[in-house]
């Protein structure tokens, strides 16, 4: 799906109701706004930090879609936040998970680093791409649902830079995978190789290729592209 107003949210913006309620005295941070109104929130609790994830009542995603590729993709062995609760109010659905110890590509920190970023992102959709997909039991991305799936794969669906995490400058984990299934492996290389440009990590990218290890092929990369709207 286009990420073009998703991002850090302005300072001032208000805690959802549901975030509030459920975080109680905890310190809470809201850390990603995402294009449909949705907020996520880092929650610091005593004795562990979780991610609330909120969608507005109306909004087309799907929590519980997203918490049920999650288990999924966990118990294949990928690396991804670990549920911990779903839940459903009058101002819509919350999803909550454990933080991974590690941080998106996007901070300041591994951006210093952008070979490392970027391979990074292409070993995190590397190991994606190499679970089976014939015992994946979800479709394919809805922004591709249209296409032939000429190299099925189970697809991250928004593979943009931020929806990586790492470590020691390592991959550490994927994120926001509501729309994960079984797609066109070029959909998802298609779109996160163009998210390096805009996250300034375009003269990074021949680490994606090597990382993920396959070669660029304008062809089909303009085939998808064409399909997705970048940000503004």
């Amino acid at each position: 799906m286009p990420a073009a107003d998703a991002g850090p949210p302005p300072a001032g913006t208000p805690v959802p109701t549901a975030i509030a309620r459920i975080a109680g005295d905890d310190t809470v941070a809201l850390v990603w706004q995402n294009e449909l109104g949705g907020m996520t929130a880092l929650i610091e609790r005593p004795s562990e930090t979780v991610f609330a994830k909120w969608d507005p009542t109306g909004s087309p995603a799907s929590l519980t879609g997203e918490a049920q590729r999650m288990r999924w993709l966990a118990q294949a062995g990928m690396r991804v936040p670990v549920v911990v609760g779903l839940m459903r109010d009058p101002t819509g659905d919350l999803l909550i998970t454990e933080a991974i110890d590690a941080e998106s590509i996007v901070t300041e920190t591994s951006l210093q680093h952008p070979e490392r970023a970027a391979a990074a992102l292409g070993e995190g959709l590397r190991r994606l791409h190499a679970l089976p997909a014939a015992d994946c039991p979800f479709p394919a991305p809805s922004w591709t649902a249209s296409q032939r799936i000429d190299d099925p794969v189970v697809c991250h669906g928004d593979p943009c830079v931020p929806n990586t995490l790492v470590a020691g400058g390592a991959f550490a984990g994927l994120v926001d995978l509501g729309d994960a299934g079984v797609g066109d492996r070029w959909s998802d290389l298609a779109i996160a190789s163009w998210s390096l440009a805009w996250n300034g990590l375009a003269a990074a990218e021949p680490a994606f290729w090597d990382a993920y290890g396959a070669r660029s092929d304008a062809r089909r990369l303009a085939q998808w592209r064409a399909l997705w709207a970048p940000p503004l």
